[in-house]
């Protein structure tokens, strides 16, 4: 127990000691959960939605634009889908790349 405490701080001071340095075009790691945790409240929402297939559409974020891909069976699977995400706090923009494709 006490070496995993004892590694568990020399990571910390390791991390503290040479800092996070983020350079142009990367995400902070504080950025990258936030980005985390919209891609997951927006998947929530479609879980919850019964008219959304959380299983066929994807959500990844970043910097508060959600981009959402995969496939709905009508227009207005595609259309709820945008609007839930829209609906999630911290979401600055939502990317529709939702393709329709009606099921066989």
């Amino acid at each position: 127990m006490k070496t995993i405490v004892l590694a568990t701080m020399v990571a910390i001071g390791a991390m503290s000691g040479t800092g996070c340095a983020v350079t142009s075009g990367q995400s902070s790691v504080g950025q990258y959960v936030d980005d985390a945790t919209i891609a997951t409240r927006v998947k929530a929402r479609f879980a919850e939605d019964p008219g959304v297939s959380a299983m066929r559409i994807q959500v990844e974020a970043l910097n508060g634009t959600v981009q959402l891909a995969g496939f709905a069976t009508s227009q207005a699977e595609k259309d709820r889908a945008a609007q839930l995400a829209r609906s999630v706090p911290e979401v600055k923009e939502v990317r529709n790349n939702i393709l329709v494709r009606p099921a066989q």
